[in-house]
């Protein structure tokens, strides 16, 4: 028997590939990679020699026309990928704001747009963005809000996640926010909260990704060199499921490769030695040391940071490549090389890096972590796989997934079951027995399957009308623009989840999916859609 065929997805701003290389450990197979920047695809196809098309593009000028043409279908399952973060990120800086009085225009705050056009053309059944926090409240959160709407005036259901890329074993503290989209017509709820890939250790540490590495002082090293074999055997001592093998795969990479540390000045060094392992240079100087660095204390930004090899690490960024101040090896006299930063990122020892070392740290500090990207992948796959489960079982199914006596067997039903509850007050739905508020919340899940229980909250303050069917006394034609939630059923959302978190109500009843699909298929006029799966 020949093995089912993968399922395939595309990556925009593509990077270097850590989001493709975590799509491709979760058994995706990549179509298509696009990224604007020459060394960023330099090192993607050194990497992906098997991918057909790592393209240098600018997606404002390259059009998923464009992209149809040189894959040659129509038909992606997925696509990913993370517009740049830097119109969004708090940290900036140095040419204005992204946030507050000083906040400037930057036109790549709008190339989430340049995303959706793909999603609109080639209609994947799930798209992923990942992005900085700072999406959340730039321009006082309408960006956030604008994605979400937009995508789900695609015809997609929008589910915003912050994802701790420490709790998917990856050895830093990155915090990142997803946008999951999933086509209206897949069945089916993402869990609430994704799990890590099958090959993540948790609770890694900033050690154990790096203290197997030959030691080096700065402006040292090389961009090939022998691994200190003798070293490593007393990294893991015996442990073959280390880290630095489930994860890294050290056995196969025969050289190491970008262990070349930066050069620092007489000065910086001198002051890297008062400071303690997981020290910084605010707190030593609350101590009473003295640094050689003419510091101003009224605007002092922890300017030097040494990590500690028990921790994980503080967030690998772009500015590495200007410098590594804050990132000062635990015990070694020097800023990380480009691989410590790659492996705190979770790239593997045979992912090359075939660019200038100023290039190599900018490219690793913009990835994706391949481990998120294979937690994210696992997810959608799962979700789809489930789907497909689904809508093979035909109209069997219905009967299956309509029996629950919460679930509404018609649309007027679920009208009828969700008017009892809608003008409650909160202090009446929290009173109201059980059975008659998952009536009610079985029905707004069977009324609008293209909402999910984790929006019900965070609506923003923007609203707007639609056009809806009748039901009583229920005004259903104000929704927040945000989540597409009606405004008057909010406070059945909350309820939900109060009930959720005093565990009165279970995961399967919150995420009832038996609800959603129900509503689907009676949308449908009673068939299930071939689309769905």
């Amino acid at each position: 028997m020949k093995p089912a065929p993968k399922p395939t997805f595309i990556d925009l701003f593509c990077g270097c590939g850590g989001f493709s290389l975590g799509m491709e450990n979760a058994e995706f197979q990549c179509l298509a990679a696009i990224d604007f920047n020459p060394e960023a695809v330099k090192v993607f196809r050194a990497n992906f020699p098997h991918v057909p098309h790592a393209l240098e593009k600018d997606l404002t000028q390259f059009t998923p026309q464009d992209l149809e043409t040189l894959i040659g279908t129509r038909s992606v399952d997925v696509i990913v990928g993370g517009p740049p973060c830097q119109g969004f990120s708090q940290a900036r800086q140095v040419d204005g704001a992204n946030h507050g009085p000083r906040t400037v225009d930057d036109p790549r705050r709008h190339l989430y747009r340049e995303f959706l056009k793909f999603v609109a053309h080639f209609k994947p059944r799930a798209f992923v963005i990942e992005n900085v926090l700072g999406i959340r409240s730039a321009g006082n959160g309408d960006y956030f809000t604008r994605v979400q709407s937009e995508a789900r005036a695609l015809g997609y259901r929008v589910v915003p996640r912050i994802e701790d890329a420490s709790k998917l074993g990856v050895p830093q503290m990155r915090r990142r926010q997803l946008f999951f989209g999933i086509r209206e017509d897949v069945p089916g709820y993402l869990p609430p909260e994704i799990e890590k890939a099958p090959r993540a250790i948790l609770g890694a540490t900033l050690g154990d990704a790096i203290m197997d590495l030959p030691a080096i002082a700065a402006n040292s090293g090389a961009q090939e060199m022998d691994y200190d074999l003798e070293r490593r055997a007393r990294h893991v001592q015996g442990n073959n499921h280390h880290f630095i093998h489930r994860v890294l795969q050290v056995c196969r990479a025969a050289k190491l490769t970008a262990h070349e540390s930066r050069p620092h000045s007489e000065r910086d060094l001198r002051d890297f030695a008062l400071l303690k392992e997981g020290d910084n240079s605010r707190e030593a100087m609350r101590r009473g040391v003295q640094f050689e660095f003419p510091y101003d204390k009224t605007t002092f930004k922890d300017r030097y940071t040494r990590q500690h090899r028990d921790r994980p690490c503080s967030t690998i960024v772009a500015h590495l490549s200007k410098d590594g101040l804050m990132f000062i090896h635990p015990t070694q006299a020097r800023s990380l090389t480009p691989r410590e930063a790659a492996r705190v990122q979770t790239f593997p020892d045979w992912f090359q890096f075939p660019v200038t070392r100023t290039h190599q740290f900018r490219v690793i500090g913009n990835a994706v972590p391949p481990l998120v990207g294979e937690a994210v992948g696992h997810a959608v796959a799962n979700l789809l796989h489930s789907a497909a489960s689904v809508i093979e079982g035909s109209c069997a199914n219905i009967v299956t997934f309509t029996t629950a006596s919460t679930v509404p067997s018609s649309q007027a039903e679920a009208f009828e079951n969700l008017a009892v509850i809608a003008a409650m007050t909160a202090t009446q739905l929290r009173k109201t027995d059980k059975g008659t508020f998952l009536r009610g919340w079985h029905a707004l899940l069977y009324l609008f399957p293209g909402l999910h229980p984790d929006n019900a909250f965070d609506h923003g303050d923007d609203e707007e009308t639609v056009e809806s069917a009748p039901a009583a006394a229920i005004d259903l034609s104000r929704r927040y623009r945000r989540t597409g939630w009606p405004v008057s059923l909010e406070p059945l959302g909350r309820e939900a989840w109060r009930r959720f978190e005093a565990r009165s109500i279970d995961e399967g009843q919150l995420y009832c999916s038996e609800a959603q699909r129900a509503g689907m298929v009676a949308a449908e006029g009673g068939q299930p859609t071939k689309t769905m799966a």
